[in-house]
């Protein structure tokens, strides 16, 4: 038996050095198949909710435009709908997708936000569209440049919800005083150039783009300027788990989760299916070569197998959090998948 020494924000674990972590959720609130959007929601709000009851620190939505697998299009509606229906977790975006939205309006929006529901909510920010070139131009007709403005409108909104003493002429009302906390989303190294200079928390989506995060975690934190937001790193890392009671039934389940990737990286997105006997021998040698390609990092398996690999991963990367998406087609399923994260979490730091 490994009894940790426990040192603070680290553990020693078999003589290496792990750091603490909090855990967190990410949901695109998506439809299974057969499901209308309504019932899309009401699944969002039943996941929040028993999350709320499990511990987990906080969920955030993502933005997703013109895709009829997601609901959660318009963010901030869903963050509010989740705020209302939970109790202590923290809700917020993951990420608004600052490109498409005016930052007096998103600060307005997660002023009113904050102002409701004080000290549980968050506000993260992404450069991307969050959809293709055409719905982007549709979204935001007279700016096909903001992707370049990123760090001037994360500027914009830190001043937006600040103190009054920063403010200047236009102001958010609701917003000023209200000290929204901000975090900046990225796969790459200029979002993490941005979130070290500004010294804010910055947040890495490793789900779907693993391959830059060793390089972009070193330089956050190599180039991180303390901050009245923040006084030293704060990483969090987006991965995905699927964690069941056996290894049988989570390499089972996963087979809705490898899909939705070979949909992505087809362009054919489409609601989660549910999952069927042999998937991968059923798949196309293109269809395999994309999940070995581009599949985002991963973990799959029972307690001991998602313990195992939460360990590697968390000895090589120490992050400070960890933000999971779990695409399971049954709800009840994704619930458990995540009350055994949270068990082996928890095991591992008493």
């Amino acid at each position: 038996m490994v009894f940790p020494l426990i040192l603070y924000k680290f553990i020693i674990f078999r003589g290496e050095i792990m750091k603490k972590f909090d855990i967190s959720v990410l949901s695109v609130a998506p439809l299974r198949q057969g499901e209308t959007m309504k019932q899309g929601i009401d699944s969002a709000v039943s996941l929040a909710k028993a999350v709320d009851n499990m511990g987990y620190k906080r969920i955030w939505f993502a933005e997703h435009h013109n895709h009829d697998a997601y609901a959660s299009a318009a963010t901030v509606s869903i963050v509010q709908h989740i705020l209302a229906n939970t109790k202590d977790i923290r809700v917020g975006s993951g990420g608004i997708m600052l490109p498409n939205h005016s930052p007096l309006v998103v600060a307005e929006q997660f002023g009113t936000l904050e102002t409701l529901y004080p000290n549980r909510v968050d506000l993260a920010l992404g450069r991307a569209p969050g959809t293709d070139q055409k719905t982007a131009d549709v979204i935001r007709r007279s700016n096909h440049n903001g992707v370049f403005f990123f760090e001037r409108e994360v500027n914009d909104i830190l001043r937006f919800v600040g103190d009054k003493s920063v403010q200047r002429e236009v102001r958010a009302y609701p917003g000023i005083g209200t000290h929204v906390p901000v975090f900046v989303l990225g796969s790459s190294t200029d979002s993490a150039k941005i979130a070290a200079k500004l010294g804010l928390p910055y947040a890495f989506g490793a789900q779907f783009s693993p391959h830059a995060m060793e390089e972009a975690l070193a330089i956050y934190r190599e180039n991180f300027q303390p901050s009245s937001y923040l006084q030293e790193p704060y990483v969090i890392a987006c991965i995905n788990v699927i964690a069941a009671e056996s290894m049988e039934e989570a390499s089972f389940i996963s087979a809705s989760h490898l899909q939705v990737y070979i949909d992505i990286y087809t362009n054919n997105l489409s609601k989660l299916i549910p999952p069927t006997e042999n998937f991968l021998e059923s798949l196309s040698q293109f269809e395999l070569e994309i999940l070995h390609s581009r599949l985002g990092y991963t973990i799959m398996g029972d307690s001991e197998t998602i313990r195992r690999e939460l360990i590697e991963f968390q000895q090589m990367y120490q992050v400070d959090e960890l933000i999971v998406l779990s695409n399971i087609y049954e709800l009840s399923k994704e619930i458990q998948s995540y009350e055994i994260l949270k068990h082996v979490v928890d095991e591992l730091f008493e």
